[in-house]
């Protein structure tokens, strides 16, 4: 049985992704959030719900104990420390495999008129600070995979394909049913993927921006 953590529990992919693993694998998991209350009822035999800060790297350390896989959807102005927090727990856990959740974009890699819009929408502290979250992911010495979704949808779907790091983004918008069903992918086939970045997009999508916009 696979032991995985969710950090970020309470976040909209991550509320996707756990019924998914609970149905398609025998994994154990343990939700991580800032406020255990609000995923309570969650808790079950296959499931242990635990409170702490994903910048801090005691509670980390601790909510990683016997941890196989950890599959971070963390968010916010300070996903850098909190990328170098997890990488050093992990260390002094000895857990080695991250599925770790970023954005289109950390590259420069969106290319013409939807480039420029991601740019413009993103630009002035959030592609900057994902970018950097990145670099410290990379930069580890652990088994990651990153994922980076396009503008993502609540579609009732999966339906998606990836470029890898150096490649052009392709399509503008995803599910994010989609991208927890890559995330189930993985933790099904964990030698998958290692030590790659991921573009995960809808196909046949591209434009200048989102639909929706």
């Amino acid at each position: 049985m696979t032991n995985v953590l969710v950090l970020g529990a309470h976040g909209k992919i991550a509320q996707l992704a756990v019924p998914m693993l609970l149905a398609q694998t025998d994994a154990h998991l343990t939700l991580f959030l800032r406020n255990a209350q609000r995923l309570a009822d969650a808790a079950s035999d296959r499931v242990t719900v635990v409170e702490g800060d994903a910048a801090n790297v005691a509670d980390l350390t601790r909510a990683m104990a016997q941890v196989d896989v950890v599959y971070a959807n963390l968010a916010g102005h300070n996903i850098e420390a909190e990328a170098q927090a997890v990488v050093t727990a992990m260390g002094q856990a000895h857990v080695q495999r991250l599925i770790w959740i970023s954005t289109l974009g950390i590259y420069d890699e969106v290319p013409g008129a939807f480039g420029q819009w991601n740019h413009q929408m993103l630009d002035g502290g959030y592609l900057e600070t994902y970018s950097a979250a990145a670099k410290v992911i990379e930069g580890s010495a652990l088994d990651y995979t990153i994922i980076r979704p396009a503008w993502l949808s609540n579609h009732d779907e999966v339906a998606y394909e990836t470029t890898q790091k150096g490649e052009p983004f392709k399509g503008t918008e995803v599910s994010r049913k989609s991208i927890a069903a890559v995330v189930t992918q993985l933790v099904q086939a964990p030698s998958q993927h290692v030590h790659e970045s991921l573009g995960v997009n809808k196909p046949d999508t591209d434009g200048a921006k989102p639909a929706w916009y």
